[in-house]
């Protein structure tokens, strides 16, 4: 990678803003989407560039993600590429096992992001087709830009690039504290404090959890249906076990065994607050992408009233939660389990591919992998790291089909006329 880009940056314009010629592709983000596609294209005998806005790789993993967070699937469908886990590895590994699993399959395939290089603007030249992507440093006093030119953008960024803060009327009046899970490291901080979780996927119910294992005292708002599974059936995951049924059956009829299982082993949970939707499971999963929660024990202390159900909040007040049904009571910390959100649209300039209102390919699953003039999407699947890895085959062996040819178009790009000719900064 070094040789490469000793030989193709070249500087120019004022304020020191450099633009660099790249003629392989350039992906945009460097959590586990963006390694699976450098390490594919690298396969197919391409190289690539990674920029990352933080300082790590799988950021929302390393920065953001609480302490006791596992892998909510088994090992075998959370592979990346071309690197099974390792062999003594459990069955669900831990958040820090994740991130070493990253870390060495990096190592292996020799993926070297650029670090501290946030994407502000993503613009095809529309004169010489190729991409424009301008990054500026990390550091909050830096002004310094680097424009990368190059034929292929792969956007890595993921559907979890930025928080999802809902407005809530009183926020600012609320003088407990209120914090994003992105935060939220471990219940440990919460000792003997009431603490009201917002949102009841996945993140909210483990944070619960925790929260309770920590003796905090945990209310779970509940805004909407939920279906909630057990984590495994009959020894096997409840999701193993669900792919190899839809091989033989409809996901209805999957479905309705799901919900008839978990109806046995979990129990009516409309009875403590938690009503499920009208479409099963898995139909949902497809039709919004809104995942089932798989219960790792949460449950369990809402049956037995260590967790309480509450319903959506009015308002907060001085030192209280009003909710939706009239009842108000006192908490110290308000926990946002709100999810997370596509940031593409606020720095790609182009609306074939993805959508404006959610910043997620506009074509359905398993065809939003490809746009148009050398753009491609990695990891927005709402399949996981599944999903991830199918993407990424399919990039390296579209682009890898041509690279070759492209690359070498680019070299006889006549550089008699001045740089700044040829290229304009906007």
């Amino acid at each position: 990678m070094e040789e490469y880009l000793q030989e193709i940056n070249v500087e120019f314009g004022s304020g020191g803003k450099q633009c660099v010629r790249i003629p392989f592709p350039v992906i945009i983000g460097a959590g586990p989407s963006g390694l699976a596609a450098a390490a594919c294209l690298k396969a197919k005998g391409v190289p690539s560039l990674v920029l990352e806005r933080s300082n790590c790789i799988a950021s929302l993993w390393q920065l953001k993600s609480y302490d006791r967070l596992k892998l909510h699937l088994p090992k075998e469908f959370c592979e990346l590429p071309m690197m099974a886990f390792p062999p003594e590895y459990p069955n669900y590994p831990t958040k820090q096992q994740f991130i070493e699993y990253l870390e060495a399959y990096a190592s292996r395939f020799e993926i070297r992001p650029i670090f501290n290089q946030r994407v502000v603007r993503a613009a095809l030249d529309e004169r010489l087709r190729l991409w424009r992507v301008t990054t500026t440093a990390a550091a909050a006093d830096s002004k310094s830009e680097t424009e990368y030119l190059c034929r292929w953008v792969v956007v890595a960024t993921g559907e979890n690039a930025e928080e999802v803060v809902p407005e809530i009327e009183g926020m600012e009046e609320f003088k407990g504290g209120v914090v994003h899970t992105c935060q939220y490291r471990s219940g440990s901080v919460y000792v003997g404090q009431k603490v009201l979780v917002v949102g009841c996927g996945n993140s909210g119910m483990e944070v619960c959890l925790d929260l309770c294992n920590h003796h905090a005292a945990p209310s779970l708002v509940v805004r909407d249906t939920v279906h909630i599974l057990p984590r495994s059936v009959f020894g096997r995951s409840t999701f193993g076990l669900s792919m190899w049924l839809l091989k033989w059956f409809p996901v209805r009829l999957v479905d309705r065994f799901l919900l008839a299982v978990s109806r046995v082993v979990l129990g009516d949970t409309s009875r403590f607050g938690l009503r499920r939707p009208e479409l099963g499971p898995l139909e949902q999963k497809n039709l919004t992408g809104k995942t089932p929660v798989l219960d790792v024990g949460t449950l369990d202390k809402i049956k037995s009233g260590d967790i309480k159900v509450r319903p959506s909040i009015k308002r907060l007040r001085r030192q209280s939660v009003e909710f939706v049904d009239g009842k108000s009571e006192n908490f110290d910390t308000v926990i946002l389990a709100t999810g997370y959100k596509s940031n593409v649209p606020s720095w790609l300039k182009e609306t074939n591919m993805f959508s404006e209102k959610d910043g997620l390919p506009k074509r359905a699953f398993p065809n939003g992998w490809k746009g148009e003039d050398g753009l491609y999407a990695v990891g927005f699947t709402k399949r996981g790291l599944l999903g991830a890895s199918m993407d990424a085959k399919n990039i390296a062996d579209d682009i890898g089909s041509c690279w070759r040819e492209e690359a070498n178009n680019l070299k006889t790009i006549s550089w008699t006329l001045s740089l700044q000719e040829n290229i304009k900064f906007d």
